[in-house]
């Protein structure tokens, strides 16, 4: 089975990438719902998820010292690179970035390598479908993979039910994180916002999302707060041949529906069908 999966990406946080993730689900009918953000999930707030399954998650292995053993011979704290070992024999786990070098040249063998929990990934029962989501341990740098993840059992779900379609909240940015997002998708949505960091926002992401074989559609969220941008934005698109698939004026009735944790496109109905939203979606599923 094909699956039809769907990456909304943005070049940075705040655009209201998440909005429209949330806007569409109840509109993409049999879904798998995937949060990517690992590193600022908040998905499951409005769609106020009960989770089911939760799993704790190997990045990476870290140096781990047996003292009954070391002799203190300082061989470790000269050749690591990465500050985590001090001069006393003491090993940082936070700075340790586990390349093993440690671990290979310690003679009497006081340093293994271990496995080291780096976040947590979720499997929750929502009102549309099943979401995967994750959440990684503030300072740990191993995103891209927990994302890896994410996507992995997402697309088990959707095997495993028969589903089509898999959206997937991408994380803002053009990180390792963002490119475990958007590998292998079908297609993906940039949105852009009209200010005078969006379009530079809009290029870098693009340049990355075109090095893959996808189809690309851009959303420009409140796009009357400033015309002048806009119409950068929109010149840029024409240029590069970009389809600018959805316009959304600013509406002080999302963010009303945001805090009350209420689904935009269905809290304010007439609002997004005069957009065109229903065609955009069209375009998404098709």
């Amino acid at each position: 089975m094909k699956i039809n999966e769907i990456v909304v990406i943005s070049g940075k946080g705040g655009t209201g990438k998440t909005t429209l993730v949330a806007s569409l689900v109840p509109f993409l009918g049999k879904t798998v719902i995937a949060d990517c953000d690992v590193d600022a999930p908040d998905l499951n707030i409005l769609f106020g998820n009960t989770v089911k399954a939760e799993d704790e998650f190997i990045g990476l292995q870290r140096a781990d010292l047996n003292k009954d053993i070391c002799t203190n011979c300082g061989l470790c704290y000269e050749k690591c690179k990465f500050n985590a070992i001090t001069k006393d024999i003491e090993i940082s786990k936070s700075k340790c970035e586990g390349c093993g070098v440690c671990e290979f040249i310690c003679p009497v063998n006081a340093i293994t390598m271990k496995d080291s929990v780096v976040g947590k990934v979720f499997i929750s029962d929502t009102k549309y479908g099943e979401m995967v989501h994750a959440r990684l341990i503030p300072g740990e740098e191993t995103s891209g993979k927990l994302v890896t993840e994410v996507r992995k059992r997402s697309k088990e779900l959707a095997n495993d039910k028969n589903i089509n379609n898999i959206i997937i909240d991408g994380s803002p940015g053009i990180a390792c994180n963002v490119i475990a997002s958007i590998t292998g998708v079908s297609k993906a949505v940039i949105v852009v916002e009209p200010t005078l960091s969006g379009l530079h926002d809009l290029e870098k992401v693009y340049k990355l999302a075109d090095k893959f074989n996808l189809k690309i559609y851009v959303v420009i969220n409140k796009y009357d707060l400033s015309k002048e941008q806009a119409e950068k934005i929109e010149e840029y698109c024409e240029k590069e041949n970009l389809e600018i698939a959805l316009k959304i004026p600013f509406n002080r009735k999302m963010v009303e529906a945001i805090t009350k944790k209420e689904i935009p496109s269905l809290y304010e109905k007439d609002f997004f069908e005069k957009i065109g939203f229903n065609e955009f979606v069209q375009k998404l599923i098709k």
